[in-house]
């Protein structure tokens, strides 16, 4: 099975991180097809490619073929709007890509995707890439929380102005970076050059999704393997890396690695728990996940309280059947995150015992 919805992109990053100059190396990049880039005001994007011809109103068409619009009111209702032109052959485009204020949190967005009936039949998420630049980037961590919200939610960080800075700024930087959200790919960039190519399929909850690709996606910080870690809540937090700054002691990540299939009611339990506790704190979750009776996992994605539709991994291969999740908040100490996903380790265990005495009592 394939996914036959509209991939969107979702551009962030703070005020003169970049993002129109990666917008112009979207466009130059032919391979990624006809684009429909929605952006605040056209007119203010400063994007290099002509413009040639209004195809009505709120729409211009590039030299190169693809699409700008400006968001006019509500985001759902422009993007419903090209949906609707495109349906009736008025324009063409293959993906969308979306660039957010430099003020944006990009949660609303990822909600908004997924809750509004005509867009969650029609439009997946690609990716959520976060511009961040090396020269200005940490100050504007230490003084703008938004910011260090879009870089703990990306699937890709694209690290720009590296030149202005010396390489030890520059690995400083990503060390911190990496420490607000781990495992996230992070490409260094010049004016947004030789990387295009690199942008498109981040994300790993898709039917046709490589399985390689999904653990990628699914990884995290480097788990616990003490199954009593942090039951206590007492084990002190991890120290914050050089430069940290208290906007960054605010955003926390844990993940865990399952050897065994989870039998269901133990997933869902823990899940809403955790939702219910902590949901509006919750950046993301997500992760790969073998349930019993199950011979292929599924892959989970979650915003807060907002979760996509689980997406089963129909050409997952080889006998590993561990279940990997991640979890990303905010205002929640990472001794916290780490007991949630040590609570569900611990009920495994008891429902492994529980089936062990089962045994012995019918032996």
């Amino acid at each position: 099975m394939t996914d036959a919805r509209l991939p969107a992109t979702l551009l962030t990053g703070f005020l003169g991180a970049g993002k129109t100059t990666l917008l112009n190396a979207m466009l130059a990049d032919s391979s990624a097809g006809r684009i429909a880039i929605i952006v605040n005001e056209f007119g203010e994007a400063g994007l290099d490619h002509d413009l040639i011809e209004a195809v009505r109103e709120d729409v211009v068409l590039m030299q190169s073929g693809c699409l700008c619009c400006s968001i006019r009111g509500d985001l759902s209702r422009t993007i419903a709007g090209l949906l609707e032109r495109k349906s009736k052959g008025e324009i063409a485009f293959d993906r969308l890509v979306i660039e957010t204020t430099g003020l944006a949190d990009p949660g609303p967005i990822l909600q908004t995707l997924v809750i509004d009936t005509v867009l969650s039949r029609t439009v997946r998420m690609d990716g959520l890439i976060t511009v961040t630049d090396a020269a200005n980037g940490p100050a504007t961590l230490d003084a703008q929380f938004e910011a260090v919200s879009q870089v703990a939610m990306a699937d890709l960080i694209v690290l720009s102005k590296t030149d202005l800075v010396s390489p030890d700024e520059v690995e400083g930087f990503k060390a911190r970076l990496h420490h607000l959200n781990p495992g996230v790919p992070i490409l260094k960039a010049v004016r947004g050059e030789g990387i295009a190519a690199r942008l498109w399929g981040l994300a790993g909850n898709r039917t046709d999704v490589a399985p390689a690709r999904a653990m990628a996606w699914a990884k995290g910080p480097a788990p616990s393997v003490d199954p009593l870690m942090n039951l206590s809540g007492l084990s002190p937090a991890t120290p914050t890396p050089l430069r940290s700054a208290h906007h960054d002691a605010r955003i926390g990540s844990a993940s865990i690695v399952l050897d065994d299939p989870i039998p269901d009611e133990v997933f869902d339990i823990w899940l809403d728990t955790l939702i219910t506790l902590r949901g509006p704190d919750i950046l993301r979750v997500k992760g790969i996940v073998f349930l019993t009776d199950m011979e292929k996992p599924f892959v989970f994605h979650g915003v807060q309280h907002i979760f996509e539709r689980p997406v089963p991994l129909s050409n997952w291969s080889g006998d590993d059947r561990r279940s990997r999740i991640v979890v990303i908040a905010r205002d929640m100490s990472r001794p916290e995150i780490q007991a949630s996903l040590d609570m569900l380790r611990a009920r495994m265990s008891s429902g492994r015992v529980r089936q062990s005495e089962q045994k012995d009592a019918s032996a």
